[in-house]
């Protein structure tokens, strides 16, 4: 799934930077010595600023529009196990010594008191969204028409149709990032989402669907293939009709088939933060400590990748100017890596992967995801689909939480069906999976050929944090798994 784009230099944020807030190398390398002056091991500047736009549609009409601009910038200090950090929304060289002051304060301990010196001004050596100028903006009316075609399209699709949701959002970030280990590195991301949410109501049954899309991408990824934005309004659709007709999901254990594609979330929350660095460096992940160890079956290879291009988790760089990369953290089922950001990979005595990423500049970057997923076995979807006699076939998630000390975690299924005799059944509702990530993982018994990312509206949080991110996986089978239902 890696790509290789074309090797473009996106627009010179650093310039933007320095012009608009009258700061140079050396302006930076002095607010560092700042920050190292308590004999702090680590430092780093990030400079954001991030225009981001959004418009929504509700009842055929649009009820909200919202334009918004922020900029600032973080300081943070290392020293040891301790992280301090301190922000300013007013980028200033004077704002930005009181911080480093405050996060060195914070983090005084260890370490050599250095000065720094950066390199010139550099940009990734890749472009994984090419995006030119403003190409994820668009005129108001233009974007309020595009949903009007979208609210007509879901409703064309079936009569009980009686409301549509839809949002357009996009976002034009510029970064800039500065350490002590000489590092100067600045980033333009772009970012773009569609969302559609619709209500199917027939007599006393009201039942929702939901889809949509995005990722790195300019405006007209959506509106020189209008069809792209009218099918997310179709499947909207379809998931809400589908719905009408469910019948209570039975209860117990079960064997359970994943589709492809969006599935994936369930491989995000009940295994991907479990392997990120941070947790497994204090002992608290369900896989500390088990690096080399067979932690699931060996159908399974876990992949979390941030240079696939123009992805939704994608970076040129992360958000600690660390290139990204792609990382394999489960091969043949046996533990082979781990998330990490600079501290955690430091502290643990392996290189950053590149997995760095934070919110925005008031928050300090921890290890996160960007892109994860499990690559494509050798069966035929259908084949998986028939193998099972009775069971059930999920192909949509909602909500879900998970609890990364032990690995348990509860999923609601927003679109499934019963599996009988190898066919698919009647759509159910009310259907949660129940189990444990390390668990789940040696119980899958065929991976299908297929492969598919999602179509790129994954948001992550942690700690407070929300970041976007990929998802993805093929048409897996579970055997033995815990489905909650309503009916025995």
């Amino acid at each position: 799934m890696t790509t290789t784009p074309e090797k473009v230099a996106p627009a010179t944020a650093e310039t933007f930077f320095f012009d608009r807030f009258g700061l140079d190398a050396r302006a930076l390398e002095s607010t560092l010595g700042a920050a190292l002056a308590r004999r702090a091991d680590f430092a780093d500047l990030y400079f954001e600023h991030r225009s981001s736009d959004s418009v929504s549609l509700d009842e055929g009409l649009v009820k909200k529009a919202n334009q918004s601009v922020s900029q600032g910038a973080g300081v943070r200090v290392l020293a040891g196990e301790k992280t301090g950090y301190a922000y300013s929304d007013e980028v200033s060289l004077d704002q930005l010594r009181v911080a480093a002051r405050h996060a060195g304060a914070i983090a005084a301990a260890g370490g050599e008191s250095r000065a720094v010196g950066l390199a010139r001004p550099g940009r990734p050596d890749r472009d994984l969204y090419p995006v030119p100028g403003d190409g994820v903006r668009r005129p108001l009316p233009e974007r309020v028409a595009l949903l009007e075609r979208i609210d007509r399209e879901a409703r064309a699709f079936d009569p009980r149709i009686r409301n549509v949701m839809a949002s357009i959002g996009t976002e034009q970030k510029l970064v800039l990032v500065a350490n002590s280990e000489g590092e100067l590195v600045a980033d333009v991301q772009p970012l773009l989402r569609v969302n559609v949410a619709c209500i199917a109501e027939d007599g006393d049954r009201r039942q929702q669907g939901s889809a949509g899309g995005g990722g790195r991408h300019a405006f007209a990824w959506l509106v020189d293939d209008e069809e792209r934005a009218l099918r997310f309004a179709r499947e909207a659709a379809r998931q809400a009709i589908v719905n009408l007709d469910a019948v209570d999901a039975p209860a117990g254990p079960m064997t359970v088939v994943l589709g492809a594609g969006w599935p994936g979330i369930l491989l995000h929350e009940a295994v991907g933060h479990g392997l990120e660095g941070d947790f497994n460096r204090k002992g608290t992940s369900a896989f500390a400590k088990l690096m080399g160890e067979r932690v699931a079956s060996e159908l399974c290879t876990v992949v979390d990748d941030g240079t696939i291009a123009s992805r939704r988790g994608s970076l040129n760089v992360d958000d600690e100017g660390t290139p990204t990369r792609r990382n394999v953290l489960i091969e043949k089922g046996r533990l082979v890596g781990y998330l990490h950001d600079r501290l955690n990979a430091r502290l643990m005595g392996v290189p950053a992967t590149g997995n760095g990423r934070r919110e925005s500049f008031m928050h300090y970057p921890l290890p996160r995801m960007t892109n994860t997923f499990m690559l494509a076995g050798t069966d035929a979807p259908e084949d998986v689909i028939r193998s099972v006699d009775r069971g059930l076939y999920a192909v949509a998630f909602g909500g879900g939480q998970v609890d990364i000390t032990n690995g348990k975690f509860v999923f609601s299924a927003s679109e499934a069906y019963l599996l009988e005799g190898g066919k698919i059944g009647r759509p159910v509702k009310g259907a949660t999976l129940i189990g444990n990530g390390p668990d789940v993982l040696t119980r899958i018994s065929r991976v299908g050929a297929d492969l598919r990312l999602d179509d790129g509206i994954g948001t992550c949080g942690k700690d407070g944090q929300s970041v976007p991110v990929g998802v993805g996986q093929p048409t897996l089978r579970i055997d033995g798994i815990t489905v909650g239902g309503t009916r025995a």
